[in-house]
C-alpha cells in the first residue's frame, strides 16, 4: 500500500511539473501575431459591428460589448487611442483641443476599462491555458485592434487618422500593420517600448523605482511582489486587478512632474490580457515596415522612457518622422499643449495633402 501511495504521489508530482512547464512555455509565446485580426482568427465576433444604439456616447462593437466615447471639434475624423494600458481619458486633451476647429477628435474607452463594458469579473476555467485563451480572445491585443476597425466602420470612414499615446501608440501601430490601407496618417506620442520582448535595459517598473523617494521604496517593493504574483492571477476579480493598476498609477504619478487631468477608472483584466497576448518572447518590428502612411512620433525629452524607444518606431515606418519637445515628459499634450499642437498641426496639414 505504501508503494502504491509513493507511485501515486510521484505521478501527481510529475503531472504538476508537466502542467507547470506547459504553462510556462505557453506564457512565453505570444498569443497575438500580426495578421490575425485581418484574417478573423481568434476573435469572438465579426469585424462588422452590430446595429448601433441611440445613445450618442456609446459604440456597440459586439452584441455584449459597448465602448464609451466622446468627441471634440469639427472636421475630418481623428481617432484617439489612449494608453495605460487601461487608463482612459475623461476629457479632451488640451494639446488636441487647440486643433478642434480643424478636426473632430473621437476619444473612447477601450473595452475592459473606464465606462466601457468589462466582460470578465472572474475567470471560470480552472485550466490556466484555457483561462489565458479566454482572456486573450475577450480583452487581448486582437480584440482591441478589432475594435479600432469596427469603430472605423461605425464612423463610415474609408481611412482614419490615428493619434495613439503610450500603449495606445503601440495598439495604433499594430492596427496600421493589420489594415494599412485604412490609415491616412498617425501621430504616436511616446509609443510604448514593447515592440520586442524581452526588453533591453530597465523596464517601466524599474524606471519608476529609480525615481521614487527612499521612504516609498519598501511599500513599492511589496506592491511589485503582489502585482507580479502570476501564480494567483486567475483567482483575482476585476475589482482587485483594477485596484492594483490604480495603485501603480499612484506610484507613477509620484515620479512625474505633471498635472494630468482626471482619468477614467483603470482596467483590471484588460491590463492582464495585454501581458497574456504578448507573452514573454516576441518581435513585432517587422510588421510595421509595411505601413506607408505618414507617421509622426513625438517624444518628450524628460520622459521616463528612453528616446531610443520612440526612435525605433520612427525608423521602422517607411514614412516615419521624429519630433522631440524640450522640458516635457510622457504627457506633452498636457505639459506644453501649444508646442505639441503646433507640431501636430503642421504634420497633419502636410500628411493629409499628400
Amino acid at each position: 500500500m505504501k508503494d502504491i501511495l509513493i507511485i501515486v504521489g510521484v505521478g501527481a508530482l510529475a503531472v504538476a511539473i508537466i502542467a507547470g512547464a506547459f504553462f510556462w512555455y505557453t506564457s512565453t509565446k505570444p498569443l497575438y501575431e500580426p495578421g490575425m485580426v485581418r484574417s478573423g482568427r481568434n476573435l469572438r465576433a465579426s469585424l462588422t459591428p452590430p446595429q448601433q444604439p441611440d445613445d450618442p456616447n456609446v459604440w456597440k462593437v459586439e452584441e455584449d460589448i459597448q465602448l464609451h466615447h466622446f468627441s471634440d471639434g469639427t472636421g475630418p475624423a481623428v481617432l484617439v487611442v489612449h494608453g495605460g494600458p487601461g487608463m482612459p481619458p475623461s476629457s479632451p486633451w488640451p494639446g488636441l483641443s487647440a486643433l478642434s476647429e480643424q478636426y473632430t477628435f473621437h476619444y473612447y474607452h477601450q473595452r475592459g476599462c473606464g465606462q466601457s463594458t468589462r466582460p470578465i469579473d472572474r475567470l471560470t476555467s480552472k485550466n490556466p491555458y484555457e483561462a489565458m485563451q479566454a482572456l486573450d480572445r475577450t480583452l487581448g491585443l486582437g480584440a482591441q485592434i478589432a475594435d479600432i476597425e469596427r469603430i472605423r466602420r461605425i464612423l463610415n470612414e474609408e481611412t482614419l487618422i490615428l493619434v495613439g499615446h503610450s500603449f495606445g501608440g503601440f495598439l495604433a501601430s499594430l492596427y496600421a500593420a493589420e489594415f494599412p490601407e485604412h490609415v491616412e496618417a498617425m501621430v504616436l506620442i511616446a509609443p510604448a517600448d514593447v515592440l520586442v520582448m524581452p526588453q533591453k535595459g530597465a523596464d517601466l517598473f524599474e524606471a519608476v523605482r529609480e525615481r521614487l523617494p527612499e521612504e516609498m521604496l519598501e511599500e513599492y517593493d511589496a506592491f511589485l511582489v503582489e502585482y507580479f504574483d502570476f501564480g494567483s492571477l486567475f483567482t483575482k476579480s476585476e475589482a482587485e486587478l483594477a485596484a492594483l493598476n490604480e495603485e501603480f498609477a499612484r506610484y507613477y504619478a509620484a515620479v512625474v512632474d505633471v498635472a494630468v487631468e482626471e482619468q477614467g477608472e483603470p482596467g483590471g483584466w484588460m491590463v492582464s490580457a495585454m501581458y497574456v497576448s504578448m507573452g514573454q518572447r516576441y518581435d513585432y518590428r517587422k510588421a510595421l515596415e509595411g505601413v506607408h502612411a505618414p507617421v509622426l512620433v513625438v517624444y518628450g525629452e524628460d520622459d521616463l522612457q528612453p528616446e531610443s524607444a520612440s526612435r525605433v518606431y520612427a525608423n521602422l515606418f517607411p514614412s516615419g518622422q521624429f519630433a522631440a519637445i524640450e522640458g516635457v515628459g510622457h504627457f506633452p499634450f498636457y505639459e506644453q499643449p501649444e508646442a505639441f499642437s503646433a507640431i501636430v498641426a503642421e504634420f497633419l496639414q502636410q500628411a493629409t495633402l499628400e
